[in-house]
């Protein structure tokens, strides 16, 4: 407890000094700054002939010198020597004789030179009780450090700890702007890989839904008009955040870039699986559906690496037929070879129904999953619907089910559906290889009506 003599000691030149600390915490300030200013503060109304303030790094569990006289770079891990033993016990140390106290560590004397008497060691602790750091003062000019300096160092040891306090804060806020901003260019390359629109083809309807967790998701879909057909890419990496999206926006680019230079739907696939197998972790993959539809035969042939279950819904019976995947997920390893793909035929009021676990694994609070079959209960009561409204739909039923869960993954949906009505049709694609196609079919429709045999002309 400080005493009124110790109080009255102080000069008028003192007071206003420690008053001068106050008030520079009440401004902004640059840390190295304030933090001299507290030291030479407690050196002046100490009567100390050093004083130095040492940063706790909670990562490593070590005081690093943060302001001295004439040393730097400085690092002891916590318990060792004065200022170590007072980290981890956090109480002041006060040593009339350093060199007979065995806490006392003189490797630092030792490289500067300087011979430490007596010391006051006093821990700097912030305002959620936790350890920030360490301030010492060395050989008082006129003794040893008693009682009446001990409550001064603490006053003054309060006010530092404030002052690392406050720029940890200030870090902790710059640190969390700067993640939200790097999560929020993240997420605008994402969605920008989405498609802005959904593609126009004649004799369907399609939609694509993406809803991520957090400001960033693992999942990405694709619906998009190529030269080799309709372009159908679900996507869903494992985990969330900045690293999985950044995945599956460069699955979805490099998808993209080998169908525009030609590559067939097997050398695809598999070009994009050993591109991205070397560079993904070892314990990250990416589920992915990858498929074309031909919108003249009504058929989609895919590749399926890990992403299930794919589900076929049959307007005519009401049934959902399903899907396995066709080989292991995306990056999980180098494929020896290319596997061909599966087809799915798409009758009139058919759909291909592509969802992310996020749908299927959404949990209620007692800890039920959605799941597969209320899935199909809502494709079978809605399927007449258009697939914006279907898709609406199911995410209502979703969230209903939750009753309030929040929502724990990524949500994905590709629908494509063949509308009612619509017959197989006669046009071929603009393909050398469609000749042969073409040619069967032109000797077909002669043949019916008698004339090719007789090499004849038709008329209308």
């Amino acid at each position: 407890m400080t005493t009124p003599g110790a109080v009255t000691s102080l000069s008028r030149q003192d007071i206003e000094t420690i008053l001068d600390v106050t008030r520079a915490l009440a401004a902004p300030f640059d840390l190295l700054t304030m933090l001299a200013t507290v030291t030479a503060a407690a050196r002046q109304v100490l009567h100390a002939e050093r004083s130095s303030v040492w940063h706790h790094d909670a990562d490593t569990d070590e005081l690093m010198l943060a302001v001295a006289d004439d040393i730097r770079h400085v690092r002891v891990p916590v318990g060792t020597g004065l200022v170590g033993a007072c980290a981890r016990e956090r109480a002041a140390i006060n040593v009339p004789d350093c060199y007979a106290d065995p806490r006392f560590d003189p490797g630092v004397d030792r490289r500067s030179g300087y011979r430490t008497r007596c010391s006051l060691t006093l821990p700097l602790i912030g305002h959620d009780g936790g350890l920030v750091g360490v301030m010492q003062v060395l050989n008082k000019d006129d003794g040893v450090f008693d009682a009446a300096d001990q409550t001064l160092a603490n006053a003054l040891a309060a006010q530092c700890a404030v002052a690392l306090a406050r720029v940890r804060m200030t870090e902790a806020l710059l640190e969390g702007e700067k993640m939200r901003q790097e999560l929020e260019l993240a997420r605008m390359v994402q969605m920008s890989t989405l498609p802005a629109v959904m593609p126009a083809v004649p004799g369907y309807d399609l939609c694509g839904t993406f809803l991520p967790a957090a400001q960033t998701g693992g999942d990405t879909y694709d619906l998009a008009a190529i030269d080799q057909g309709l372009l159908i890419v679900l996507g869903d990496a494992t985990g969330h955040g900045i690293a999985p999206a950044l995945s599956v926006t460069r699955m979805h680019a490099m998808l993209r870039m080998a169908f525009r230079l030609g590559a067939d739907l097997e050398t695809a696939f598999g070009q994009v699986n050993d591109q991205l197998e070397p560079t993904l972790p070892d314990d990250r993959f990416i589920t992915a559906f990858v498929g074309l539809l031909d919108a003249v035969t009504h058929r989609v042939r895919y590749l399926s690496g890990g992403q299930g279950p794919i589900l076929h819904f049959q307007a005519a019976t009401g049934d959902c037929v399903r899907h396995k995947p066709t080989g292991f997920p995306l990056g999980a390893m180098l494929l020896p070879g290319r596997r061909a793909a599966v087809a799915i035929d798409l009758a009139p009021g058919d759909m291909l129904v592509l969802l992310t676990d996020g749908v299927f694994e959404y949990f209620a609070p007692d800890g039920e999953a959605f799941g597969e079959t209320r899935v199909e209960a809502v494709l079978r009561a809605h399927h007449r619907e258009p697939t914006a409204v279907l898709s609406a739909r199911l995410l209502d039923a979703v969230r209903a089910f939750a009753r309030g869960a929040p929502q724990e993954d990524d949500v994905t949906m590709v629908l494509v559906k063949r509308l009612p009505g619509t017959a197989a049709s006669h046009a071929f694609p603009r393909r050398v290889d469609a000749l042969a196609e073409l040619v069967a079919f032109t000797a077909a429709a002669l043949a019916g009506r008698g004339t090719a045999k007789h090499g004849g002309t038709c008329s209308a």
